[in-house]
């Protein structure tokens, strides 16, 4: 690869505390990510390699977003409880919503690989929303009992009972914990009633939806499952049914014991309702299905989602691209309405996918959701040598790494956000990353006024292996 900058607007990056208060204080939306309440969805990148781990928020706007309206939040940030340090993990993965019931939208940070004294690792940091937001501090919450190694792996923020508010759920290695109404506080970690989780079973997130006619939210939990015996792995995707009954007792195991390897499904699991009957769908990825990996829709249903679903390959009619060997298609996935049209669409990242005669590029499939479920008429293809996108097409960027389908500029229809973890930006740079925004548009998504950013737009110090924008907020 060749050391280069990405085309991006030069402007100066706000601290934390320098952002103004608007000139009239209007109520906050209440929407899950407007983190100052200003009615835009915020971005948020989440990068966990390097120096102990760093999250970058971008403020939304009508012109989408940029690092001129953005803010740097580590455990060295003032305000931020804890100390950063190099295996902490801050930010391997992000969610937010109005946990302290203000209106504000509030940031969540799982932090799996914290060292707390004198308990397993693991910690979860929420900081504050407000007209200036993360400015008024936040808490800490850590392992609630001696086994719940990892805690923080995976957060999830909502309605988990069916009472219209919202409740943390963090999930360890192999443990689920639930927190009530209102603020969490370190000994208010509740477990489900019946432990449902099987042995052997390391988790790598949870993703909150309503996949069935529960009053409450659903929970899709992944990760991978050992064998006792030989300590192979293959998959694990199960689903907690919410509701105010007795948490634990519906819970059933979507995938588990079955395609050996595979993606790490941290980035490969995400929900929303794409045929638009009002249930929310679970889209998975799995790199080790077919030559070049895959993905599976289940469609949501009053019963719950269903065991099998309809999986997709390169080679499946109508998909872009070839089913070639180490694509890494389905290594990351991301479910929004980037057409504004009501239901839901999907992104799928290949990222190790060969463009232009260079390998391991990386490249982005658009499949649009309908009224009959997903359809590829109309599909789209996107990477660094696609007009209109920022950079050029190098070996070794494994673009589409990463990915988030939100509508971050207000204009109904979702953006999607790219990273590329490989991408070397830095004069001898190795695994810089970096991330892009392609605009949503009622034909589809656009590269029209598409931007791109990367560490050095923020002021973050070299770092090999930084791989910025590992992940996004969900």
């Amino acid at each position: 690869m060749h050391a280069r900058t990405l085309a991006v607007a030069t402007a100066a990056v706000l601290a934390v505390v320098g952002l103004g208060s608007p000139a009239a204080v209007a109520a906050p939306s209440g929407l899950p990510d407007d983190f100052n309440g200003d009615g835009y969805r915020d971005l948020v990148i989440g990068t966990p390699k390097a120096s102990g781990g760093t999250v970058t928020v971008l403020l939304g706007s009508a012109s989408g977003v940029s690092p001129a309206r953005s803010m740097t939040i580590t455990q060295n940030t003032p305000g931020v409880p804890g100390v950063s340090e190099s295996e902490d993990k801050f930010g391997e993965n992000v969610t937010s919503g109005d946990v302290d019931g203000d209106g504000y939208a509030d940031l969540i940070v799982g932090a799996p690989r914290e060292e707390v004294t004198g308990k397993p690792r693991g910690s979860v940091t929420i900081m504050w929303g407000g007209v200036k937001p993360f400015t008024s501090g936040g808490m800490v919450l850590t392992a609630p009992t001696a086994d719940a190694d990892f805690f923080g792996e995976g957060t999830a923020f909502a309605d988990l009972d069916g009472d219209g508010t919202g409740n943390l759920v963090v999930v360890g290695g192999n443990s689920f914990w639930w927190y009530a109404d209102g603020k969490p506080s370190q000994d208010g970690a509740l477990a489900p009633e019946v432990g449902f989780l099987p042995e052997n079973v390391q988790l790598d997130g949870v993703v909150a939806g309503h996949f069935s006619g529960t009053d409450g939210s659903d929970y899709v939990l992944h990760g991978k499952k050992l064998a006792a015996d030989s300590g192979a792995s293959s998959t694990y995707v199960g689903v907690l049914r919410g509701g105010p009954g007795d948490l634990g007792y519906n819970y059933s195991a979507l995938a588990e014991g079955t395609t050996p390897g595979g993606a790490s499904w941290a980035s490969a699991v995400a929900g929303g309702d794409i045929n638009g009957d009002g249930y929310d769908d679970l889209v998975t990825g799995n790199t080790a299905v077919a030559q070049g990996g895959s993905f599976t829709v289940r469609y949501g249903r009053a019963a719950g989602l269903p065991l099998t679903g309809t999986t997709y390959t390169q080679a499946s009619a109508g998909v872009p691209g070839t089913d070639e060997a180490f694509d890494d298609f389905g290594a990351a996935v991301a479910v929004g309405d980037a057409t504004g049209d009501g239901r839901a669409d999907v992104a799928i990242g290949a990222s190790y996918e060969d463009v232009d005669g260079h390998n391991n590029v990386g490249n982005v499939v658009f499949l649009k959701g309908g009224s009959g479920g997903l359809t590829t008429s109309g599909a789209q293809s996107f990477h660094q040598a696609t007009p209109g996108v920022p950079g050029a097409a190098e070996a070794g960027d494994h673009f589409g790494s990463s990915l988030r389908l939100r509508d971050i500029n207000g204009n109904g229809r979702a953006d999607l956000a790219v990273g590329a973890f490989g991408e070397d930006v830095l004069p001898n740079g190795y695994d810089d990353g970096a991330a892009w925004v392609l605009r949503g548009a009622t034909t589809g998504l656009t590269s029209t006024y598409a931007t791109a950013f990367n560490a050095t737009d923020f002021d973050y110090p070299v770092v090999d292996g930084r791989r910025f924008a590992d992940t996004f907020g969900r």
